[in-house]
């Protein structure tokens, strides 16, 4: 099957100077251009192992980065539609990165879509006369573009999946809750996150400790001042920075109603092997479970899964569970010796997680009922 790709199109005006902590404000460009593009300022991270497949090419300067891909496998059809927020613990990441390729969705009649969201301080600091979660409120901005658009690309708007891994299915999750979200879409997979959120007086004590980094008060006015690069660098002198998975997080007091959704929901099982902080692996892992099980609690209808296949140099860690449901096992960095995955990877397992995907997106049903093992 012939796929089409469409890359870089602009679901948002570009969040510049004081924009950057502003509400998205959507635009209809059904164009976008071929090649990398621009992506939201972050900072570099380090881990054990070589996760760019992942994480993606780090940030790639430019201002028009609230951008989507598209992969498709007809223009003139109604398929399903999946669409994927990535992860990077609210501070890095892109949909262009090598793994989210959609080419293996877009092969088994799925559209696919990837996205970047405003991270760090502009997407996820809670300043006061700025609405919070503004990279929430991106995601809801791509959600409206396919709405609108995703019919000139052969996917079909009533059937639209929501998913995202880490930060991503924390985002995906707090949508299942977020009444503006009601209707963009109609079945949602949280891998590795679930509903892990911030209370504001959590998120006040970075807004306040980033500001006294900064020299600034903690207003709209001030941060806007402030450049990417200076917000970029900062992070890393906040208190603990280097002992904490992330000072950002998606900010909610009270949980609202569950939309009618149907959901699919897990986690690995050994996810803080990432992470190598050994003093914190229990919470780590317990973060991640707890997240999964409030999410669960808040649905009527809930299929789970764990991802246990250890073949991997750090068994089977955060993010290990994507190039499987992605079918992009094969990428040379993937197997190389500092790679994700190494050298034995069962295919096999690769084509049971990526069906059981697009079989969700299809039907709703994945394939089982309560908890299903991948391993």
């Amino acid at each position: 099957m012939a796929v089409s790709v469409f890359r870089n199109i602009s679901y948002a005006a570009p969040p510049t100077g004081a924009a950057r902590f502003a509400a998205p404000t959507p635009v209809d460009d059904v164009d976008g251009f071929d090649g990398p593009g621009p992506t939201a300022p972050a900072p570099a991270r380090r881990f054990p192992l070589d996760l760019s497949p992942v994480i993606g090419p780090g940030w790639v300067r430019g201002d028009d980065y609230l951008t989507l891909n598209v992969w498709t496998p007809t223009r003139t059809g109604h398929a399903p539609v999946m669409v994927f927020v990535h992860g990077g613990a609210f501070q890095s990441g892109t949909g262009q990165a090598p793994v989210y390729d959609g080419t293996s969705f877009a092969r088994d009649g799925v559209v696919l879509v990837t996205l970047n969201y405003r991270l760090g301080a502009p997407g996820w600091l809670d300043l006061p006369g700025a609405p919070p979660n503004r990279g929430l409120l991106d995601v809801l901005a791509a959600l409206g573009w396919v709405q609108r658009h995703i019919g000139d690309f052969g996917g079909d708007p009533d059937q639209v999946t929501l998913f995202g891994q880490s930060a991503g299915a924390m985002i995906v999750s707090a949508a299942t809750v977020t009444p503006q979200a009601g209707g963009l879409f109609r079945r949602a997979i949280s891998q590795s996150g679930g509903l892990s959120t911030l209370t504001s007086a959590q998120a006040q004590e970075t807004t306040r400790a980033l500001a006294a980094v900064l020299g600034i008060p903690a207003t709209v006015p001030a941060f806007a001042e402030v450049p990417d690069e200076r917000l970029v660098s900062a992070l890393a002198e906040l208190p603990g920075a280097g002992s904490r998975l992330s000072p950002f997080g998606v900010v909610l007091d009270e949980v609202p109603p569950a939309q009618p959704v149907d959901l699919l929901a897990g986690s690995n099982s050994q996810e803080s092997r990432l992470y190598q902080l050994p003093e914190r692996s229990a919470a780590i892992d317990a973060m991640f479970r707890d997240g999964q099980d409030r999410l669960v609690s808040l649905h009527d209808k809930a299929n789970t899964y764990r991802f246990d296949w250890r073949g991997g140099p750090l068994g089977a860690c955060h993010t290990a569970e994507l190039p499987f449901v992605f079918d992009n096992t094969g990428l040379p960095a993937l197997r190389s010796g500092n790679g994700l995955l190494g050298r034995d990877v069962p295919a096999s397992l690769a084509s049971e997680m990526h069906g059981a995907w697009v079989e969700f997106a299809r039907t709703g049903d994945p394939g089982w009922r309560g908890e299903r093992v991948f391993a």
